[in-house]
C-alpha cells in the first residue's frame, strides 16, 4: 500500500505534466495573438520602407515613419500583456484548488481533526505572483522588454538593410520571415521564441508561488518540501543536481544536504519544469492517538521521504492509456515494449490542455488515488 506521502509525490509529477501541457496551450494562445498582425504589420513595414527612400534616409525620418510599425507593435504587445494576466489568474485561483483537494482526497481524514486545513486566498497568491520578481524582473517588465526589443529589431534590421542596397521586398521579408517557412527565417521569430520563454517561466512562477502560499499556511501538517525534477534528456544541470533533495517548509532550508534551494523549482531558471512535493509529518508528530486512526492510516503516516523516482521509472508505473497521452499512441508501445528509452524520444509539444481540461482530468486523478 502506498504512502500518503508517496501518493502526493505520484500526484505532483502528474500534475506538473499536465501544467507544462497547459504551459504549450498558453504559448500557442499568445504566438497566435502575435501573428493575428503580421499582414498589418507587413504591410506598414512595406509602405514605411518605401517612403523613406536612399535619398531621403535618415535616423530621424526613420523613427518618424515608422511611428505606425510602433504603434501596432504597442497594441499587440498590451493584448499579450491582458491575456497572460487574465490566464495566469486564473492559473493561480486552479492551482489552489487543487492542492486544496489533493490534500483532502490523499490524506486521512483523522488528520484533519487534530489539524485543520487551512486555505489561502487568491489575492494572497495574485499579490505574490505578480509582485515577485522572477529571473530579476517583473512578468509586466519582462512583457515591456520583450515589446521594446522587437521595436528596436525592427528599426536596426530597416538600417542594415537601407545601408547595404537591399530592396523593400527584401527588407520586410527579412524581418518578417517567408510564410512558406511559418516565418521561423524571419527575424521577428525571434521575439516569438522571447515571448515563449516568458510565458513558459511565468506560469512556473504562478503555479510554485499557489504551491508554497498553500504549503506555508499548513505548515503544521508539513515535515518539510521535496524538490521534483523532470528528468528527461532536456533537465538542467543544477535541477538535475536538486531532484529529491528535501527542505523546510518555512525558509527552505537543506535538509540532510548543503545545496541551496535558490529561487526554488519552477524559478531556478528560465523555462524551469521543476515542482516540489510536500511531506506531510508522521501521525505521532501530527498528534494523532492509535486510537483514533486504524492500524492502515497509521502505516500510511509514516511521515518518511518517499524514494525518488525519474520521470521515466513514473511513467512506467502509470497505465497505458496515460503513457499515450504523454508520449502518443507510437512511442507508448514502444516505451512499453523497451523499444526506445525515454530520452530518446519525448517531446511533449503540440500536447495542449486548457484549464477546463485539467479540472476535467484531476477530477478523474482524485478518484483514481481514493480508490
Amino acid at each position: 500500500m502506498a504512502t500518503v506521502n508517496q501518493k502526493l509525490q505520484s500526484a505532483s509529477i502528474n500534475h506538473q505534466i499536465d501544467l507544462q501541457h497547459l504551459s504549450n496551450a498558453e504559448v500557442a494562445k499568445i504566438v497566435a495573438l502575435l501573428n493575428r498582425v503580421d499582414t498589418d504589420l507587413a504591410a506598414r513595414l512595406t509602405a514605411a520602407v518605401e517612403r523613406l527612400g536612399e535619398d531621403r534616409f535618415t535616423v530621424q525620418y526613420m523613427e518618424a515613419m515608422l511611428a505606425s510599425v510602433r504603434d501596432l507593435n504597442r497594441q499587440i504587445y498590451a493584448e499579450v500583456a491582458a491575456q497572460v494576466t487574465t490566464d495566469l489568474q486564473a492559473l493561480a485561483e486552479y492551482e489552489l484548488s487543487y492542492q486544496q483537494q489533493l490534500f483532502t482526497t490523499v490524506i486521512p481524514a483523522p488528520v484533519f481533526s487534530a489539524v485543520p486545513l487551512v486555505g489561502v486566498t487568491l489575492d494572497q497568491v495574485r499579490a505574490a505572483a505578480f509582485s515577485r520578481p522572477f529571473q530579476g524582473k517583473l512578468l509586466s517588465e519582462w512583457l515591456a522588454d520583450v515589446e521594446v526589443g522587437r521595436a528596436a529589431q525592427i528599426r536596426d534590421s530597416i538600417r542594415i538593410g537601407m545601408v547595404s542596397g537591399q530592396t523593400t521586398a527584401e527588407i520586410v521579408r527579412g524581418i518578417m520571415g517567408l510564410r512558406s517557412n511559418g516565418y521561423v527565417d524571419g527575424l521577428l521569430n525571434r521575439s516569438r521564441q522571447d515571448i515563449e520563454a516568458v510565458v513558459r517561466t511565468a506560469i512556473s512562477h504562478v503555479a510554485q508561488g499557489a504551491r508554497d502560499a498553500f504549503y506555508l499556511a499548513n505548515d503544521d501538517l508539513m515535515a518539510g518540501v521535496k524538490w521534483l525534477s523532470t528528468l528527461d534528456g532536456r533537465t538542467s544541470e543544477p535541477c538535475r543536481l536538486r531532484d529529491g533533495l528535501a527542505y523546510t517548509n518555512d525558509t527552505h532550508r537543506p535538509v540532510g544536504h548543503s545545496v541551496p534551494w535558490l529561487s526554488g523549482p519552477g524559478r531556478l531558471h528560465w523555462q524551469c519544469r521543476s515542482t516540489s512535493t510536500p511531506i506531510i509529518k508522521a501521525w505521532e508528530e501530527l498528534g494523532l492517538t492509535a486510537e483514533e486512526i486504524g492500524e492502515g492510516t497509521r502505516a500510511s503516516l509514516d511521515g518518511y521521504v518517499p524514494e525518488s523516482t525519474t520521470y521515466g521509472k513514473w511513467l512506467k508505473d502509470q497505465p497505458a492509456a496515460r503513457q499515450d497521452e504523454v508520449l502518443g499512441p507510437t512511442r507508448g508501445k514502444l516505451f512499453r515494449s523497451g523499444g526506445l528509452e525515454l530520452d530518446r524520444f519525448y517531446n511533449d509539444k503540440g500536447k495542449y490542455l486548457t484549464i477546463d481540461q485539467l479540472r476535467e482530468r484531476d477530477a478523474a486523478a482524485f478518484e483514481r488515488i481514493a480508490a
